[in-house]
């Protein structure tokens, strides 16, 4: 069974309430994504507010915005950012995508998103977990996140995606329709020669060359955290 938290060096992730916990490739994206001068950032499907905390963490400039559907999760997520030290920075909003694009927010500089993923495989008779890992028509669909971040992006705005490779195809297609190519690519392995296990992926408008690839192993071939793993989560794990 999953802790009921987990402890950062500068905040503490209560997860509980929540379907989908604390995960190594969520820290990875909430540490590698570029988001370095951003004033006006979301968080889609935030659930217990990881991202956006990290976010906050890493951007002292940046106002945030984060969406979670799931009605527990959500309170989860603003238990957490109201015991941060950035509460006066992030608003948590118990929303569905669509209903928060009907509130007609202001342009973002930046939106992460670590969406549901599974599309074909058999679901888990939890439902709250099945929303948050599988996408559907009825939760969060690789072409909702895709429209809503074109339509929402300001002019030189930026999407990151985390998403198993052949998730990652999918939604670059979806992603294509709207005007937003891949611009980076992180490809994260377990350790050294093994499968890619998820990309991440930096979205913006407009086609691009093949986007810059960089690698990234969790652990080194004994089985110890690699190098690049402890230098990216440095500011993040007590461990490191």
């Amino acid at each position: 069974m999953a802790n009921s938290y987990f402890q950062f060096k500068h905040f503490r992730i209560e997860q509980g309430d929540c379907a989908m916990k604390v995960s190594t490739d969520a820290c990875v994206l909430g540490a590698a994504a570029d988001v370095a001068g951003a004033g006006r950032l979301l968080d889609v499907g935030t659930g217990t507010g990881l991202l956006a905390l990290m976010a906050a963490q890493r951007a002292p400039g940046a106002h945030i915005e984060a969406v979670e559907i799931d009605g527990a999760a959500a309170a989860q997520a603003a238990q957490n950012v109201a015991a941060s030290a950035w509460a006066a920075r992030i608003r948590v909003h118990p929303l569905s995508l669509a209903a928060f694009a009907a509130t007609q927010p202001a342009p973002f500089d930046h939106i992460l998103s670590n969406p549901p993923f599974f599309r074909r495989s058999l679901r888990s008779p939890d439902a709250p977990r099945t929303a948050a890992r599988h996408a559907t028509d009825d939760t969060l669909s690789f072409a909702a996140l895709a429209g809503f971040a074109a339509g929402h992006l300001a002019p030189a705005g930026r999407l990151t995606v985390l998403l198993p490779p052949p998730e990652m195809r999918e939604f670059e297609q979806e992603a294509a329709r709207t005007g937003l190519f891949p611009r980076s690519r992180l490809v994260l392995r377990h350790r050294p020669g093994s499968k890619p296990l998820r990309h991440i992926t930096g979205f913006a408008r407009g086609p691009h060359p093949a986007p810059a690839e960089t690698p990234l192993t969790i652990h080194a071939a004994d089985e110890s955290y690699s190098a690049e793993f402890r230098a990216l989560l440095r500011e993040f794990y007590l461990a490191f």
